[in-house]
């Protein structure tokens, strides 16, 4: 999958193109469909799929401070958007100009001129151009006038939930990390790197990693059976996997007054972390709200009944897995 970062880096004989335009932020399934659709039309039709992103997101551009927090920072979409089969992504940098376009401009500029749209792909609730005065409607007229197909996608539904990035948002704020798996087609996880803390030196000789500072979405504060994957060198398919308990939150029966992420690795043994660590924790099931103990050694007995919990949820069955799973069920 090549990554274009800006119009001009793209080949003149790359297209022409199957296009999808979006924030696709989580690469959910609605995300999935459409975009292994324009992958196999593509390799039907002899030419190349993209898939168009907005770097940053428009909302910190256009709103700032008050957009959403991301459920994939960009490094994280581009790795679960590379295994989908699209030729490339393009991360078109939304600027101040680029928010001014007419819906036409950006259908000229961009799909037409830039990428040689064949057939656009987009969702019912796609808006495009100046104060996103583009619909699907809008795009059909314009893709009659300028030569390209548009396919709309409907409203996707599961169990009469909707699969949309707001909803799982919506889900994870409520710490109902299950269901955005479900939606998400795989479990949310979030990647950062391990900071010191309590139990975490030059070499990591304990079981607990405390995660370095996340801006991004993260779920709702409490306590949660995860899975925490360990790699030194960004590759999914390498590093170390741990079956784990996580706490997010204050950790308030230490007089805690600062965020923080703590995972504690069941099936430990001591590891190296060095300065290109990655920690990916991935969140399964909660467990129960984080509370403030009366005194330590109550908090070590809720720790012991916690592990006891996420151990038997592991043995029967949610063993440690690949890293993605889409399946439909």
């Amino acid at each position: 999958m090549r990554i274009f970062r800006q119009i001009a880096d793209i080949p003149q004989d790359f297209g022409p193109t199957l296009v999808s335009v979006g924030n696709f932020d989580g690469v959910h399934r609605a995300h999935t469909r459409v975009l292994t659709t324009i992958a196999e039309r593509a390799r039907r039709q002899g030419v190349k799929s993209v898939a168009v992103c907005f770097e940053p997101h428009p909302s910190r551009i256009l709103r700032p401070g008050t957009g959403p927090k991301l459920l994939t920072p960009t490094p994280e979409k581009l790795r679960l958007l590379s295994p989908l089969g699209i030729d490339a992504v393009l991360l078109l940098p939304f600027t101040r100009d680029l928010s001014l376009l007419s819906p036409r401009e950006f259908a000229e500029d961009i799909l037409k001129k830039g990428l040689q749209a064949r057939e656009v792909h987009e969702g019912y609730n796609f808006h495009f151009g100046h104060k996103a005065a583009g619909s699907v409607a809008t795009l059909i007229e314009l893709g009659k006038l300028l030569g390209f197909e548009v396919a709309e996608y409907p409203e996707m539904r599961l169990r009469g939930e909707p699969v949309s990035s707001s909803h799982i948002r919506s889900l994870l704020s409520q710490g109902r990390v299950n269901r955005a798996r479900h939606l998400l087609a795989r479990p949310f996880s979030i990647t950062s790197e391990p900071v010191q803390g309590r139990g975490l030196g030059s070499k990591y000789t304990v079981p607990t990693i405390n995660l370095a500072r996340y801006d991004e979405m993260v779920p709702r504060d409490g306590v949660y059976i995860t899975r925490t994957r360990i790699r030194a060198d960004g590759n999914l398919t390498r590093g170390e996997c741990f079956n784990s308990v996580t706490n997010v939150g204050h950790r308030p029966t230490f007089g805690g007054d600062s965020f923080a992420i703590e995972t504690h690795l069941l099936n430990f043994h001591p590891i190296d972390l060095g300065p290109e660590t990655e920690v990916e924790v991935e969140f399964l099931n909660r467990l129960r709200d984080e509370i403030k103990f009366p005194s330590v050694e109550a908090l070590r007995r809720q720790i012991s009944s916690d592990v006891k919990k996420a151990e038997r949820y592991f043995r029967l069955g949610a063993l440690c897995a690949p890293r993605f799973e889409m399946s439909d069920g």
